[in-house]
C-alpha cells in the first residue's frame, strides 16, 4: 500500500520524547527571564544528547512563572515540518488548557532557546502570548547550522510589540549558541 493510498482523514499525532516529563518540575515557579530561557536551552541540549531531535527547546509559562507546556524540535523523528519546539509547546499547551489563545485568561510567556523561525514567529501572534524570551539570535542559528529560518519582517520585534508581545533576547546567548556546536559535533553536520 503506497503512502498516497492512505485516506485523507487520517489522524495526525505528534509526540514529545519520553525524557521530557522527567526533565521538568511542574511545581516549580521560575523567577526571572534567564531561568526560563536556561530551561529552554537545557531542553534543546538534552534533545541533542538523546538524539530525539534538533537543537531547539521552548516552553510556555503562565504569569506566575509556572510551566504550562514544553516542546523540543521533533521535525526529523516525526517526519513533520511543523514539529518545531515552539509549535510543539504551543500545541501541547493549547491542548492542556483547552483553548487556542493562551492569554484569553491571564498572561503568558514563551521562552525559547533560539529566535523563532518565520513559521513560529507567525504562530506566536495567534497563540496569545504577552512576552517572548529568546536565547540565540537567528544569525547565530544560520552561522552555526544549515537551518534556514526563513524571512522575517525587517522590524520583526516592532511587529510583535505592535501586537502586544514584548520581546527580550540575548538571554544566555552563549549557552544557546553552544547547543548548536554540540549538535554539529554529534551529527557531523549541522543539518
Amino acid at each position: 500500500m503506497s503512502a498516497l493510498s492512505t485516506p485523507l482523514t487520517l489522524r495526525v499525532t505528534l509526540d514529545l520524547p519520553d525524557w521530557l516529563d522527567a526533565e521538568i518540575d511542574l511545581s516549580r515557579v521560575y523567577d526571572g527571564d534567564e531561568a526560563k530561557v536556561d530551561l529552554a536551552i537545557r531542553l534543546a541540549l538534552r534533545n541533542v544528547e538523546e538524539g530525539t531531535g534538533g537543537p531547539f527547546g521552548a516552553l510556555v509559562f503562565d504569569g506566575d512563572g509556572r510551566i504550562v507546556s514544553a516542546g523540543v524540535n521533533r521535525v526529523v523523528p516525526q517526519s513533520c515540518s511543523v514539529a518545531h519546539a515552539e509549535m510543539m509547546a504551543f500545541m501541547s499547551g493549547q491542548a492542556r488548557l483547552g483553548r487556542a489563545r493562551f492569554n484569553e485568561e491571564g498572561s503568558f510567556t514563551l521562552a525559547t532557546s533560539a529566535q523563532p523561525c518565520c513559521m513560529c514567529y507567525g504562530a506566536s501572534f495567534w497563540a496569545g502570548l504577552d512576552t517572548m524570551l529568546i536565547g540565540a539570535r537567528a544569525e547565530d542559528v544560520t552561522e552555526l547550522s544549515a537551518f534556514d529560518e526563513g524571512p522575517l519582517p525587517a522590524d520583526w520585534i516592532g511587529e510583535l510589540r505592535a501586537r502586544g508581545i514584548e520581546v527580550r533576547r540575548d538571554l544566555s546567548r552563549d549557552a544557546a549558541r553552544d547547543v548548536f556546536h554540540k549538535y554539529a559535533a554529534k551529527n557531523g553536520a549541522a543539518y
